[in-house]
């Protein structure tokens, strides 16, 4: 009799579930609007703050720990600039106005227009990662002032793009393989093992405002010390305005303190007078008073302080018991 025996085959299988992927770290930015609004260069802008907000992402991995990255942060002059950032610049139909843009409240560190080098803006940022990944973010504040002096700015809105190149940000960034926390890279350019760039596209804005120095010079009119008040007596004294460029404007000047209808004079605080007159012209033909577009002097402003003469007579008249005479007039700039 024949006798088998099966023996059966047995068959090992190992089944491998893959693993998740490392993902890629990635960084971006954002920058809101430098915007300074309205003012004139008498009085002067007030310094602002805008806000560049950065984050990172990773996505799914295989590992916990912390994420740490470097950002750097550029800006250059902008669509309107020269290529310099010392100062930056906004402009309006060809006039300019001049900004820049500090990392610091104390206004002494110019926003630099590189990624590289001491003067570089350099953050660091870490956050934590699981195994769905993870995020961090975080922001640096630009502070903006417009300088001073700049008084021949015709008015107008003011403004500046930036994009592009004149707006850069660069990372690096490193993962942990295992629990832990990665290794910071060494800058926002050097060994990190995720990198790139991304843009944060501002405007920086500013309008000026048509306006007169309220603090124009005015000198007094000194008819000197008279006898008998027989002949003209003339002198001259000088107003200077200071007006925003192209801007016009009118001068006037009332009756004073003592006048009798439209004749002006001066008093001797005992009820006796001498009358004199203020002209437009140096003939003394063109009485100067304060109604618009009819006896006051009109000019265009310049940016700078313009000298206008005042020409002053006192009259022959009946000379009056003697003493000191004066008075006071008002000028007014209309613009």
């Amino acid at each position: 009799m024949m006798m088998r025996i099966a023996i059966p085959t047995l068959l090992g299988a190992v089944v491998l579930l893959p693993l998740p992927a490392q993902a890629v770290t990635t960084c971006s930015a954002s920058m809101t609007d430098v915007t300074f609004g309205a003012s004139d260069p008498f009085t002067g802008w007030s310094d602002v703050t805008a806000t560049i907000s950065y984050q990172c992402g990773t996505g799914t991995v295989s590992v916990t720990g912390a994420v740490r990255a470097k950002l750097c942060f550029s800006i250059g002059s902008g669509s309107q600039g020269t290529g310099s950032i010392l100062p930056r610049r906004m402009t309006h139909n060809g006039s300019e106005l001049q900004f820049n843009l500090y990392q610091d409240s104390a206004y002494s560190l110019v926003w630099p227009d590189t990624l590289v080098g001491p003067e570089r803006v350099e953050v660091e940022l870490s956050y934590t990662i699981v195994l769905l990944g993870g995020q961090g973010s975080g922001s640096v504040t630009v502070h903006g002032r417009v300088g001073p002096d700049q008084t021949g700015a015709i008015p107008g809105s003011y403004s500046n793009e930036f994009s592009g190149v004149d707006v850069e940000m660069q990372y690096k960034a490193n993962q942990p393989l295992l629990l832990g926390s990665a290794p910071w890279p060494e800058s926002c350019t050097e060994t990190g093992l995720y990198s790139g760039t991304d843009n944060f596209p501002f405007t920086a804005t500013a309008t000026v405002e048509a306006a007169c120095n309220p603090s124009f010079a005015v000198e007094d009119l000194d008819f000197g010390t008279q006898g008998l008040l027989n002949a003209a007596i003339d002198t001259t004294a000088i107003v200077a305005p200071q007006c925003t460029n192209t801007t016009p404007y009118q001068i006037g000047l009332d009756n004073g303190q003592h006048a009798a209808d439209n004749t002006r004079r001066m008093h001797n605080g005992a009820g006796r007078y001498v009358e004199y007159e203020l002209y437009r012209d140096a003939a003394r033909s063109l009485r100067w008073g304060d109604i618009l577009d009819t006896d006051t002097l009109a000019g265009t402003g310049t940016g700078s302080a313009q000298a206008q003469p005042i020409y002053g007579r006192v009259a022959p008249q009946i000379t009056p018991p003697q003493g000191t005479y004066s008075d006071t007039v008002t000028v007014t700039i209309y613009y």
